[in-house]
């Protein structure tokens, strides 16, 4: 299915989603994977981009974040993308290309769907079969998320804060959402979503950024998308 022309809103939660060409390992060992997590902290800064959640996989990554402006999200990417293939290809001997094309992603209904999207996140390495448990995953924002660990890279989302009225209660009732997990509809939603470009919300939030940016924001009925879809492994 062909995917639409990126779309960034500001003042929205965004899914994003990079991946490695061919499916090629883009983070070969502790220092790249801290390297990217340096590079997307810089630049969420500088242009202006909140990053509520995030996960880096061996050969793709994803992101939930919120920008402020509309050329935030598009110029962090660039940013990040150019400055990390410098870096990779330099140590690692390599040359050309690293990344699968543009990133791609999709506008989240913050009510609906932004907390299941950081849940979907975080059990990333646990579908890919790495980790039996999100915890033991090193390079997400769960640790972060749950109150066992700072994160530089992470702000959190309002939604998150209303979690709790403390640090503890708010890190120990996301504790207990991941640990529930998410439908395989939810599941399947999020992944063909961002896959495609085509926001994800209820009805009359479609219909409203329809409103608001002259543009389709669904395919077939709005909010709707097939639970048939296929969603590639890990995604």
């Amino acid at each position: 299915m062909a995917r639409l022309p990126r779309l960034t809103i500001p003042g929205f939660p965004h899914h994003v989603i990079q991946r490695g060409t061919n499916r090629q390992r883009i983070f070969i060992d502790a220092q790249d994977f801290e390297r990217m997590r340096e590079l997307l902290a810089e630049h969420a800064r500088a242009q202006r981009v909140a990053v509520h959640a995030y996960v880096l996989m061996d050969n793709h990554f994803h992101l939930l974040v919120t920008p402020e402006t509309e050329t935030g999200l598009p110029q962090m990417m660039q940013a990040v993308g150019r400055a990390y293939v410098r870096y990779f290809n330099r140590r690692h001997g390599r040359t050309g290309t690293l990344w699968e094309g543009r990133y791609r992603s999709a506008i989240v209904q913050s009510e609906r769907y932004l907390l299941a999207c950081m849940v979907y996140i975080d059990l990333n390495p646990v579908r890919a079969g790495m980790v039996a448990l999100p915890a033991q995953y090193r390079w997400s924002s769960h640790l972060c998320s749950v109150g066992q660990q700072a994160d530089a890279l992470v702000t959190p989302h309002a939604l998150y804060w209303a979690l709790g009225n403390t640090p503890f209660a708010r890190e120990s009732a996301y504790a207990a959402l991941v640990q529930a997990g998410i439908g395989t509809q939810e599941s399947v939603q999020l992944g063909h979503h961002t896959h495609t470009g085509w926001a994800l919300g209820e009805p009359d939030f479609i219909a409203a950024l329809q409103a608001r940016t002259g543009r389709r924001m669904s395919r077939g009925r709005p909010g709707r998308p097939s639970v048939t879809a296929q969603v590639e492994k890990a995604e």
